[in-house]
């Protein structure tokens, strides 16, 4: 997975068949999160904010605590990611949990939030592994530190070669709430030890609880 616009970030997986489609018939219920001590929400200095031009559903910053992807089956913590001394961004361990980039919006906030995960980690399915199995219209839920609840909507999926990824679409400026999920995608190179591409999910914010 490259994450173009921390700077040049290669994740190296173990090549993996997987377990077939990720996507299920009746997607899981999404469950609410317990109480929970608050999280400090990231320095507002480092958030880029464009005010829209009339009112559209938003959120005050409050860092996200969970994910969930219900047609996916699919529930993780979710970690900060900041930027390692090189200027890439920092990824995820493992297979879980997800990662936020945390100079992006919180999700909720007015502008493009950026959650990063695995396609797989040591032969086995990441966290997301069935992102290019979403449509239109599927819900990504976020639970966040203040106890709110923002739901998004899947608008459109898209897979990119790596030397051609669309950092302005998944971290320019926008006039709504977004949420962008990247994860690698396309084949597998046995060389570099990488995959092609990364699939990028481009969601907006529906509703608030």
């Amino acid at each position: 997975m490259v994450l173009a616009a921390a700077g040049a970030a290669t994740i190296v997986f173990a090549p993996s068949d997987g377990p077939g489609p990720a996507r299920l018939d009746v997607p899981v219920a999404v469950v609410a999160d317990p109480v929970s001590a608050p999280v400090p929400a990231p320095d507002p200095a480092r958030i880029s904010i464009t005010e829209p031009a009339s009112p559209v559903i938003q959120l005050p910053a409050s860092e996200p605590v969970r994910v969930q992807i219900p047609v996916l089956g699919v529930t993780s913590r979710v970690m900060d990611l900041g930027l390692e001394r090189d200027g890439s961004m920092e990824v995820p361990p493992g297979a879980y949990p997800v990662g936020w980039y945390d100079r992006s919006p919180t999700p909720g906030q007015l502008g493009p939030a950026v959650l990063a995960g695995h396609v797989d980690w040591g032969g086995d399915p990441g966290a997301f592994y069935g992102l290019r199995e979403l449509l239109p219209g599927d819900e990504i839920v976020v639970s966040r530190a203040d106890g709110t609840v923002a739901t998004f909507r899947v608008e459109r999926v898209e897979e990119h070669a790596k030397d051609d990824f669309p950092t302005d679409e998944v971290y320019g400026d926008i006039d709504h709430a977004g949420l962008r999920l990247i994860t690698c995608g396309g084949s597998f190179d046995e060389d570099s030890g990488d995959y092609r591409a990364n699939v990028i999910v481009y969601a907006r914010l529906a509703a608030t609880g």
